[in-house]
């Protein structure tokens, strides 16, 4: 069930069907928690439920309720701890350094995303590794520390390397390599190797392909910011174009994000027919949100 749901939060954003996810969990799996049960039988109930708490707190998040998402993924922490699983308590550290990052708290990201990196450092599963090792180097690089982002970066893409394509059972087992990709291109931004971030963004969409409309939205927004900063505005244009094709009918705080940003950007750009033709579309996909 919590496969079923993060599927359909990363193809239309995590407002579509959190309310879906917190039902379930409030009036079926509380009450498995509740009842009889085997030492072993409630280890693996805690751990399918840190997954599924994990999930309501990354769908929190999405739709922009910051401090729902800290608690959920405090308590998928507690959860994973109980469980005695150590990927999903560093799945859950992650969580929470990822969001520490986003709100500008980076002395405690990057205490965070190394306690993650820690927590999971013993772990045989390579995209875990590639997950935690990529959330300490943005940790890292948002901090201005660039030697031990350069040492996480090229930690995880020799784990990427040596980890399967097929997507496993847990949530840091789904972590592709088109999302190690898409990562590791704006950590890349974020140390200013522009050239290699686009070369990543690129690998993501083209080699490895994003089949989530919200994921592959994302990243064509991001790409679209790198290819302006190159001085490529035509690229630029075209990419954030493939983002709205992407983006329509997606709840997500990412996407509205997006938005903002590329609308902000638009008026230091020649008035071509391909910004015309961006504008008018910024226009009609931010009515259409109201």
């Amino acid at each position: 069930m919590t496969t079923a749901l993060g599927d359909a939060a990363s193809e239309l954003g995590g407002g579509h069907a959190r309310h879906l996810a917190v039902r379930y969990l409030t009036d079926d799996v509380s009450r498995w928690l509740n009842g009889s049960y085997t030492e072993r039988v409630g280890r693996e109930l805690y751990a399918a439920t840190s997954q599924l708490v994990h999930l309501i707190g990354w769908m929190a998040r999405d739709e922009g309720a910051q401090g729902l998402a800290q608690r959920y993924h405090v308590h998928s922490y507690k959860l994973a701890s109980e469980a005695g699983e150590s990927e999903l308590a560093a799945t859950a550290l992650r969580g929470l350094a990822d969001q520490a990052i986003d709100l500008g708290h980076v002395p405690t990201a990057v205490r965070l995303a190394e306690a993650c990196e820690q927590q999971g450092r013993a772990l045989d599963n390579h995209k875990a590794l590639a997950y935690y090792r990529n959330t300490y180097a943005r940790a890292a690089a948002a901090d201005g520390d660039h030697s031990t982002a350069a040492r996480m970066l090229t930690a995880a893409q020799t784990a990427i390397e040596r980890a399967s394509a097929a997507p496993g059972e847990s949530w840091a087992s789904h972590y592709s390599h088109g999302r190690w990709a898409h990562e590791s291109g704006m950590i890349h931004a974020k140390m200013s190797d522009l050239q290699a971030a686009e070369e990543h963004l690129r690998l993501a969409l083209d080699i490895h392909g994003l089949d989530r409309r919200r994921t592959r939205a994302i990243v064509l927004a991001d790409l679209g910011h790198v290819q302006l900063k190159r001085g490529d505005t035509d690229q630029a244009l075209a990419s954030w174009h493939g983002f709205l094709d992407c983006a329509e009918g997606v709840h997500s705080v990412r996407i509205d994000d997006g938005i903002s940003n590329i609308a902000a950007r638009l008026p230091g750009i020649p008035d071509t027919t391909a910004a015309q033709s961006l504008r008018e579309r910024l226009t009609a996909q931010k009515g259409s949100a109201v």
